[in-house]
């Protein structure tokens, strides 16, 4: 509503504006016109009193009803405007309804309150003048009454006060509680724009958390699957190289080579098994265990001792050497190496610096030259630490599988004061050895640098100027987990 009592076309907020011209609502508008009509009666009733004792014609009287007592219709569109009306034919002593109902919509709209009580004193003065002036001439013309002085003032006074005080203190509480209505409805707009906005943002959150652990998971499985899988092709080529020289060995490494890809076939089965298990509640009760559970089998892949028998030299020279033992050797060496993982392992923890050595090992069964160095003491190292560049490593020298066969390589693992540094460069390809012929899709070094940054480190990788290839993390101690 603005300066002059004008309410916005909106009205209450959020309010439906079902009725006509300026009304809000249909029971408003008739509210408005049946006060109307009994003001106007009122009106042509007292101004035909007004007309014989001013000595008017009747014509008179009833035309200034007429006019005055249709203005309630605009009185919640122009509140001012019906109490100046009021005020203005108070001397012809019309439009008591008018008066009470002015005033009560001018206190409870919009309109400044300097504004109301300017109007409301100036029909209290006008009231107040004209009780005066009509209770005087009412005591001097009754010669038995002899009132004391103070009596027509304090009179005047009371009715002036009666007349004018109770509408305006009761449109101000019900001006206040509309306000106080509207001021609730908009904060409750407020907060449900906000749990609006906060179900947005926890749907964004959700959304990335998926995204995080699609991520983890695939990197789990591609950091297992494919380092196995590659020794499995390496073990192949073997296999091929020895099988007209030594067809005893090369039945060997057949069962060796299959009893593998059955253990890496079971263990994609497991991964996935993870992904595939939970529906309905008991899905929604163990959503959050199963990016752990995938990291204790990816873990648990990598405990397993798979450390065949050394090959000859003969077999080392035709470019990659078969490893010796029974065909079921591998998967007797697996249940072995679950049993002695421990209850740790059951608990999600992945693999640890001490099986580097463990893993070196199954490179150089697989015809690789491989020299380990490791430089200082261990230290007490942060969750994911001993993991991230067990890795690296592991990834490393599967890429040295899939792209520089017979090539030399050393791994380094230096532990310094609250860091720990990885390195494995490997040389060039040996001459006359055969490219294993493994995909790539480029997500080996994405992962491990994903990884080493995740946790703050630092990675770099490239070529060397020998023609070899090097990669080398940095990754920071973080805090010992508590015993």
């Amino acid at each position: 509503m603005t300066t002059t009592g004008v309410r916005d076309a909106g009205g209450v907020r959020g309010a439906p504006h079902s009725g006509p011209w300026w009304w809000e609502r249909r029971r408003g508008a008739v509210l408005d016109v049946f006060l109307a009509v009994a003001s106007t009666v009122e009106c042509v009733f007292e101004g035909v009193q007004f007309a014989e004792e001013s000595r008017l014609p009747m014509a008179a009287g009833i035309v200034l009803g007429l006019l005055v007592g249709p203005v309630l219709l605009v009185r919640r569109k122009w509140p001012i405007v019906v109490v100046l009306v009021s005020i203005a034919v108070s001397p012809a002593e019309l439009g008591g309804l008018l008066t009470v109902v002015g005033l009560y919509t001018l206190a409870a709209s919009d309109v400044p309150r300097r504004f109301t009580v300017l109007l409301a004193g100036m029909s209290v003065v006008g009231t107040l003048i004209i009780t005066s002036l009509n209770m005087a001439q009412d005591v001097a013309s009754q010669e038995d009454f002899d009132p004391p002085w103070w009596f027509v003032p304090l009179s005047s006074v009371a009715l002036g006060l009666v007349l004018t005080a109770p509408p305006v203190l009761m449109g101000l509480y019900v001006g206040a509680r509309r306000r106080l209505v509207e001021s609730l409805r908009e904060r409750a707009d407020g907060l449900e724009r906000e749990l609006m906005l906060l179900a947005e943002r926890a749907e964004e959150r959700a959304e990335w958390a998926r995204n995080e652990e699609r991520t983890r998971i695939a990197r789990e499985m591609h950091d297992v699957v494919a380092h196995r899988v590659s020794l499995m092709v390496v073990h192949a080529a073997a296999l091929q190289a020895v099988a007209l020289k030594d067809p005893e060995k090369a039945s060997r490494n057949a069962g060796l080579v299959g009893d593998m890809g059955r253990q890496a076939l079971t263990e994609l089965r497991e991964m996935l098994g993870v992904l595939r298990t939970g529906e309905g509640a008991a899905a929604s009760a163990r959503v959050s265990d199963e990016p752990e559970r995938l990291v204790a089998v990816a873990s648990k892949v990598s405990r397993v001792p798979q450390t065949p028998e050394p090959a000859g030299p003969a077999d080392a020279g035709a470019g990659g050497a078969a490893a010796g033992g029974a065909p079921g050797a591998v998967r007797a060496r697996a249940e072995a190496g679950r049993a002695a993982s421990g209850p740790a392992e059951s608990e999600g923890e992945g693999p640890s610096l001490a099986e580097v050595a463990a893993l070196v090992d199954q490179s150089r069964a697989a015809g690789t030259v491989v020299e380990l160095s490791v430089d200082g003491e261990p230290g007490a190292y942060g969750p994911g630490v001993e993991q991230t560049a067990f890795r690296v490593v592991q990834e490393a020298l599967t890429n040295v599988h899939k792209h520089a066969p017979g090539a030399a390589v050393r791994v380094r693992l230096a532990h310094r004061e609250g860091e720990i540094a990885v390195q494995v460069e490997n040389g060039p390809s040996a001459r006359g050895a055969a490219d294993a012929g493994l995909p790539s899709g480029g997500n080996g070094l994405l992962g491990m640098r994903e990884r080493v940054t995740g946790l703050g480190g630092v990675f770099v990788s490239g070529p060397t100027d020998a023609g070899g290839f090097r990669v080398s993390a940095v990754l920071p101690a973080g805090e010992a987990p508590q015993p």
